[in-house]
């Protein structure tokens, strides 16, 4: 943890300090930026308190009274609930203005980790919570250059992957070889393993009307047949090994034949226009300097498909941050699920993902965009059309 760091940000944000609040680990974001180990044992509620400016202080329960002694500081020690409500005002003093893990009528839930009864708590002590979600973004959301780098050269062995995974499909296919959803996702992992790619979850391999469903999982020993005339959607994410990594996360859609029926087409054609239109806007907003925010990419990408008719089946957000975890804790492109109102800021990456899911098919396709302090890119291959798998 860089305490001048969170001073500079608190200064620059004209906030009073940065409290830390968590509760048998119900806030991971406060232990990774703090520093916190994941073996470390906490079973009593515990404070850190970040001012603006002076020394951070701490208020831990007497069982645990070296619970945050890896951090600087001076520790108030309680026992009884009554205590800890009488050193809170000594914890905070000075504070008027303060950041909590808390978001304004829970928009962004993802931030929302501290509960109702400690907000309420801190107010009693006349202190303005505000949202910690900026805050958050620039300390779990920024990529160094070595992310950056890892996630590139995770992207391109991903893009390959994805690619041979049409051609074996397509190979079975052409062979009159029965392959299931769920041995694709098994080959499509080996893959990842043999190319040095690790991921929490395998990925999503969807035909219709299966891929109609944006969240689809075939079942192992179950999954549905892959055959000629099949649209098929492969949603994958990975990176590399170690523990400052980052992911890449594509979605690409193929069709097991020579032409690419109508509707398809249309369809992708209308997802494309979305994705692209929401890419730009991003690009054009960062090469001006134009400050903008998560809702105002999704609104882009759903005024699109609204135009095109297809508003009600464009069901989840434009897309989510990307970082060591793949939906990562920075600004999310979302005006549906949640109004995200966090800036998009340098040095942060997301994916823009619009689809489309009807009862018969579903089709999405996913790009990632990183940005930098003057330029937004998206970071690996782009789909322009639905690939023709057979000849």
């Amino acid at each position: 943890m860089d305490v001048a760091l969170i001073q500079s940000e608190l200064k620059a944000s004209k906030l009073d300090g940065w409290l830390f609040y968590d509760h048998h680990r119900r806030d991971p974001i406060a232990a990774h930026i703090l520093g916190l180990s994941d073996d470390q044992m906490f079973t009593r509620r515990w404070f850190y308190f970040v001012p603006a400016s002076g020394e951070p202080r701490k208020l831990v329960h007497r069982v645990e009274n070296g619970a945050l002694n890896s951090l600087p500081g001076k520790a108030i020690v309680y026992s009884g609930w009554q205590e800890l409500h009488k050193s809170l005002p000594k914890l905070l003093s000075g504070s008027r203005k303060i950041a909590m893990q808390y978001s304004p009528d829970n928009n962004i839930p993802y931030i929302g980790l501290v509960d109702a009864g400690t907000i309420e708590l801190v107010r009693k002590l006349k202190k303005k919570i505000v949202s910690s979600a900026d805050l958050v973004q620039r300390f779990e959301a920024t990529w160094t250059e070595a992310q950056l780098n890892s996630h590139l050269e995770a992207g391109k062995r991903i893009d390959r992957i994805c690619r041979q995974s049409f051609e074996s499909a397509a190979e079975f296919v052409q062979a009159s070889r029965p392959l299931r959803e769920d041995e694709l996702q098994d080959w499509i992992m080996a893959q990842f393993r043999d190319s040095g790619l690790v991921t929490a979850e395998p990925p999503i391999v969807a035909v219709q009307p299966n891929n109609g469903q944006p969240h689809y999982e075939p079942k192992h020993g179950s999954g549905s047949p892959i055959r000629a005339g099949d649209l098929l959607l492969l949603d994958m994410w990975a990176k590399l090994p170690g523990p400052a990594s980052v992911y890449y996360d594509i979605t690409w859609v193929g069709y097991l034949g020579s032409r690419v029926p109508d509707a398809y087409a249309k369809i992708f054609g209308i997802v494309r226009q979305a994705r692209e239109r929401a890419t730009e806007f991003v690009q054009k907003s960062v090469a001006r300097g134009r400050e903008i925010h998560g809702w105002e990419v999704d609104k882009v990408a759903r005024e699109t498909i609204r135009k095109a008719g297809y508003a009600k089946f464009f069901v989840h957000r434009t897309g989510h941050s990307i970082g060591r975890e793949v939906h990562g804790n920075g600004a999310n492109m979302d005006g549906l699920e949640t109004r995200d109102d966090r800036k998009i800021i340098p040095r942060t990456c997301f994916s823009v993902e619009p689809g489309i899911y009807l009862p018969e098919f579903g089709i999405r396709s996913e790009v990632n965009v990183y940005v930098g302090e003057r330029e937004a890119r998206v970071t690996g291959a782009v789909q322009t059309e639905v690939l023709s798998l057979l000849r």
